[in-house]
């Protein structure tokens, strides 16, 4: 049975074999999630969102220290999330591209006021 990711904000879906990681998965879909280490869970920079209800193997200790109790919040590593079952991610985009963002937003809205 295979598995199925869709991420967000793209909205885009792949579907992969059972115990692919998310970081993985993402990069077959021509996707982006930064990293710095290789997929090593050393860098902390491929931190996503996994939405409620999706289905991931259960977190290995070394990704549980890593992320000091934010799984709680459903934070966990790209690189050591494995596929399970059905699952949404959201990506959060670099910061470079979160500021590009915010400033045209804010240029949006200045160009409505005149």
């Amino acid at each position: 049975m295979n598995g199925t990711v869709t991420f967000y904000p793209s909205g885009k879906t792949i579907k992969v074999k059972p115990g692919t990681t998310l970081l993985d998965a993402a990069r077959r879909a021509g996707l982006t999630i930064r990293t710095r280490c290789g997929g090593k869970a050393a860098c902390f920079m491929c931190k996503v969102s996994v939405r409620e209800g999706s289905e991931l193997l259960p977190i290995a200790d070394q990704e549980r220290n890593k992320l000091a109790g934010m799984e709680e919040r459903h934070m966990r590593l790209a690189c050591q999330a494995r596929v399970r079952g059905t699952v949404a991610v959201d990506i959060p985009l670099d910061p470079l591209r979160a500021e590009i963002e915010r400033q045209l937003a804010r240029q949006a809205e200045d160009d409505e006021l005149w």
